[in-house]
């Protein structure tokens, strides 16, 4: 069928010029939101190999290459490409979730990471341990990623689960899932004490096992840009990967505000455990309606936001 003929069956009146710009775009559009996740991924990639084949740091490259790929070309397509215009942040979204994004997921990481690990690999070699023995160092790169990867996810899961399920962990949780709309720059939305214990499956474990700084910069790289994805208000389409990774399409039903609905799909990098476990969650008939917690008026600046764990019931006042 030929673009006349389809924009006929389509609107029932022969081609015009509008009616052919509109199926370009749209046909455009479709074709944006099926390559708009691999053809990041993949610069991000290409930049990381490019700064490292001329020698930069491999901790910088994977910076620069998560800056330019993860934060300049997503916010791009957030605005180009949007899931829905709605979700657009004001200034003041921004603005706090800046806060959480320097505070919580640069600075305390790299923090806990130095004063933690100073003291576990002190501990290490006092008890003559060589928990390096236990990494499968000679593997090929990405098959170290992949079992950084699944493994964390494993012990991601179920903290994420517990984090549903028991109220102590979900006063701090019901942080993350305050906002009412989702953007890449909120995915560093988290109470402080979540993001520690979120440390000790994410990062802490790879070190303790020498895993290489080779290997570690590498999957920050991947790690970041599917992180900024993964709350992306960018129209993304995975088809058969949502059965592979937690995207877009699947974390958006883990924020609704329909309990029943939220209280699925809790992977971090992929969703296989989800599978396994029975919380995989993606209707074909529907699209995820509100988002956020019971309580509308739950407190959304950086400050309050650090109080109210310690509130009784604040995520279900009325």
């Amino acid at each position: 069928m030929n673009l006349k003929q389809e924009i006929k069956l389509i609107t029932g009146h022969p081609l015009t010029g509008g009616d052919k710009n509109s199926l370009m775009t749209v046909r455009f559009r479709n074709i944006l939101t099926w390559t708009v996740y691999p053809g990041v991924m993949l610069i991000g990639l290409m930049i990381y190999f490019g700064l490292k084949s001329h020698g930069i740091n491999v901790f910088l490259s994977s910076y620069v290459a998560t800056v330019i790929a993860g934060v300049g070309l997503i916010t791009f397509f957030e605005l180009v490409l949007p899931y829905r215009k709605e979700w657009l942040p004001s200034r003041s979204d921004v603005g706090t979730d800046f806060i959480f994004l320097m505070l919580v997921q640069v600075l305390l990481p790299n923090l806990l990471s130095i004063l933690s690990m100073s003291w576990l690999l002190g501990f290490i070699k006092n008890n003559n341990w060589d928990l390096g023995n236990f990494w499968p160092h000679n593997y090929p790169i990405w098959i170290q990623i992949l079992i950084i990867m699944f493994s964390s996810d494993f012990l991601r899961y179920w903290l994420h689960r517990a984090a549903h399920t028991w109220s102590f962990l979900w006063r701090f949780h019901a942080v993350h899932h305050s906002v009412q709309k989702l953007y890449w720059l909120n995915v560093g939305r988290f109470h402080p004490l979540e993001k520690t214990l979120q440390l000790f499956t994410d990062t802490l474990p790879f070190i303790l096992l020498s895993v290489s700084k080779e290997v570690l910069a590498l999957y920050s790289v991947v790690y970041s840009i599917k992180a900024f994805f993964h709350h992306s208000n960018v129209d993304v389409k995975l088809g058969w990967l949502n059965y592979i990774i937690n995207g877009p399409e699947l974390h958006r039903w883990h924020h609704s505000r329909t309990i029943h609905e939220s209280n699925n799909n809790y992977g971090n990098h992929v969703i296989i455990w989800d599978i396994i476990f029975g919380t995989y969650f993606l209707p074909k008939d529907k699209n995820v309606s509100e988002l956020g917690l019971l309580n509308r008026n739950y407190p959304m600046s950086f400050l309050k936001q650090m109080q109210a764990p310690f509130i009784q019931d604040i995520d279900i006042a009325q």
